[in-house]
């Protein structure tokens, strides 16, 4: 096995920037598991657990650019320990962030380096376009190619007419509806399992990842467990994110269920998964239309010939102010991070200015 079966090329970004290192004991890697700070790297030969070194925990401002499971890694291995040190992370082609769970104003890197998410939906009580949307702007603003796969055909009364829910809001975005548990329908998803590319699984708890992982895997590694009853939501199988090397040669990022994706990345996904009420606003009477009750309105228009639902547009204003709300935080935490470093340099440079007594 080589690093090359996990994805690294030659001439990528990622080894370029590996290139300018030039301590002898020091190679590249790839993040293959992450839980609570603790990491597992693969350096095409051995799996390492694996440390961030102080000094790339000290220097680095930001936390998302922290490891991530998916990152390219600069470690020092320790072979008579069995471990190794991130020294530093590469260069990242995709990432796909959340804004952590809570009040926190930090976002959270579940995926880096991926070619394609597969966004999972799940066709039994808990379908839900309007997280699927959600689901859609961040994948945009990832970097990554979104794929909505559909799963649980077996439980669906009418397939095709929630397909066409589904395209009606993903606009120019692959469909696949198949049953991970029956392996039904599962040879549509063989075109972005191709050795050497990454694909990332994202989606609720319940929605299947871990039966879909099951299935590519052809063995049962991971566990999975049914949904309950009343509402088909989800009980957390997989307790952390990890990449697996599929039999197709494709690596896969397994992620656990979230019970919520709130907004990080400020970018052009929203645009990108409302381009139609965008392409609409722009034949508006005004161009600061809020698309209410001002005369004129395109998008009104479009609702009520039926052409738009109203809840779309609902969702689109949502994640707009959502969107607004979490560019103003970090902003401001930001400015506050920059504050207390400066207050920390001035005091250090005081203290060394201050005569031996």
């Amino acid at each position: 096995m080589n690093l090359e079966q996990f994805g690294w090329c030659a001439n990528s970004t990622s080894a370029l920037a590996f290139a300018s290192f030039e301590q002898a004991a020091w190679v590249a890697a790839r993040v293959i598991a992450e839980q609570r700070g603790a990491y597992r790297v693969h350096t095409g030969t051995v799996a390492y657990p694996a440390q961030i070194t102080g000094q790339l925990q000290h220097r680095t401002v930001d936390p998302l650019m922290l490891p991530a499971v998916g990152d390219w890694v600069v470690v020092e291995p320790h072979a008579t320990q069995n471990t190794a040190t991130i020294h530093q992370v590469l260069p990242r082609t995709s990432q796909f962030v959340r804004k952590v769970a809570g009040t926190t104003t930090a976002g959270q890197v579940v995926a880096a380096n991926v070619d394609t998410v597969f966004l999972m939906s799940g066709l039994d009580g808990d379908f839900n376009l309007r997280r699927i949307e959600r689901y859609l702007v961040t994948a945009w603003d990832s970097g990554a190619s979104p794929v909505i796969v559909l799963n649980k055909v077996d439980v669906c009364t009418d397939v095709a007419a929630t397909i066409a829910q589904v395209a009606a809001i993903a606009i120019g975005v692959p469909i696949h509806a198949v049953s991970a548990e029956l392996g039904r329908g599962l040879s549509q998803l063989d075109p972005y399992l191709q050795p050497g590319k990454t694909v990332a699984l994202i989606g609720s708890s319940g929605v299947g990842k871990s039966t879909l992982t099951n299935y590519l895997l052809g063995d049962a590694q991971q566990s999975t467990q049914a949904v309950r009853a009343d509402d088909s939501r989800g009980r957390h199988t997989t307790t952390h994110r990890q990449l697996i090397r599929l039999p197709s040669g494709a690596l896969l990022i397994d992620t656990p269920g979230m019970r919520e994706l709130q907004l990080w990345q400020v970018g052009a996904g929203l645009s990108e998964t409302f381009a139609d009420i965008e392409a609409l606003a722009a034949d508006c009477k005004f161009r600061d239309c809020q698309h209410d009750q001002e005369p004129g309105c395109a998008v009104q228009a479009a609702i009520a010939a039926g052409q738009l639902t109203a809840q779309r547009l609902q969702s689109y204003q949502k994640l707009q102010r959502e969107q607004q709300w979490i560019e103003q935080r970090r902003e401001g935490h930001a400015h506050q991070n920059t504050k207390r470093r400066w207050k920390q340099i001035t005091k250090t440079m005081r203290q060394r200015q201050q005569p031996l007594s």
